[in-house]
């Protein structure tokens, strides 16, 4: 079984929270255009001013999501 791997994309400020949203819509674009699979993809709050966009995926397509979104980070999920 392979290893889970979550990319973040970080967005500060009052509007942190809907910037985020929008840009699950993009990250859910891409993995259609692209055909590619995904585990989950949505949003995750660090505190009222920070929040987070991620998309979970397979360690094993990692490299294909990290080259072409560019990802603030990752982690294990």
């Amino acid at each position: 079984m392979s290893r889970k791997i979550k990319l973040l994309w970080d967005f500060r400020g009052p509007d942190a929270k809907e910037t985020a949203k929008h840009h699950t819509i993009h990250l859910k674009e891409f993995t259609t255009i692209e055909n590619l699979e995904f585990i989950e993809i949505d949003i995750q709050e660090k505190n009222p001013m920070l929040f987070s966009a991620f998309i979970t995926v397979n360690e094993n397509d990692m490299k294909t999501f990290r080259d072409a979104l560019k990802p603030h980070r990752g982690e294990i999920a």
